[in-house]
């Protein structure tokens, strides 16, 4: 898949993000990943987007402390009421230009209206 090389969340793993084994938490890319996915979804669809599945999540690389994490995402695909977001994590050595992919996912978003229930995706939305 495609991803724009613009990214829709960037941040530093921090030590509260590590497991117990002194990498990074593979939850918390999981959390970065949803914002960003959340943030586009949101943006795409105007409005309000509230996940409701996450799925096909793989974590082929490990990143370190002190590491940037640049979460990148995409629609992939629409239905009446939905969005699917695939979504990809990059981190970024701290100390130089090192880059290696740590996670990739897919994230569906429904959307909804002021009173809390789903609207159509707006016809210019495109995947």
């Amino acid at each position: 898949m495609e991803f724009a090389r613009d990214p829709v969340i960037r941040v530093t793993a921090m030590p509260a993000d590590t497991n117990p084994y002194g990498g990074v938490f593979g939850g918390w890319l999981m959390s970065q990943m949803a914002l960003g996915a959340g943030s586009l979804a949101s943006r795409v669809g105007q409005g309000t987007a509230v996940v409701v599945s996450a799925t096909d999540f793989a974590f082929p690389g490990k990143m370190a402390v002190g590491d940037e994490l640049s979460v990148y995402a995409d629609v992939a695909s629409t239905g009446n009421t939905s969005l699917v977001i695939a979504v990809e994590a990059i981190a970024r050595e701290r100390n130089g230009e090192t880059t290696v992919k740590v996670a990739s996912g897919t994230f569906k978003f429904v959307l909804l209206d002021d009173q809390g229930r789903p609207r159509a995706v707006s016809a210019g939305v495109v995947a």
